[in-house]
């Protein structure tokens, strides 16, 4: 399961943080994932309260904030949101476009307790 990979790869940057904050447990973790991340939050949710035991993230909630896919029209310059696997212009319709934003997977906050 890669997304159980995903949540180790979390938890090891979640635990360096608390680390140099000299925190003693994880509350709440904030992530920021777009559709084109390759990464299925239904899975990532699962193994994720596989991934936390005997960790200090083990009683930490993990909010995921499902971002947009966004594109640049490389004909009419403007900024749109897209589907998967439809990335063309909201605008004129152009198919050769920038993909802006939509493929990130962000860890966006941390709530610490000392």
């Amino acid at each position: 399961m890669h997304e159980l990979s995903v949540c180790q790869s979390i938890l090891s940057q979640v635990e360096t943080v608390a680390e140099v904050n000299s925190a003693t447990t994880v509350s709440l973790i904030h992530l920021q994932i777009g559709p084109l991340s390759g990464v299925e939050v239904p899975l990532l949710k699962n193994a994720w309260t596989i991934a936390r035991a005997d960790t200090l993230a083990s009683e930490a909630e993990l909010e995921i904030e499902e971002m947009p896919i966004t594109i640049r029209c490389s004909q009419c310059g403007q900024v749109s949101r897209a589907k998967v696997n439809r990335m063309i212009c909201g605008q004129c319709g152009e198919w050769r476009t920038q993909l802006i934003s939509g493929d990130e997977m962000l860890l966006r906050s941390i709530e610490l307790e000392k």
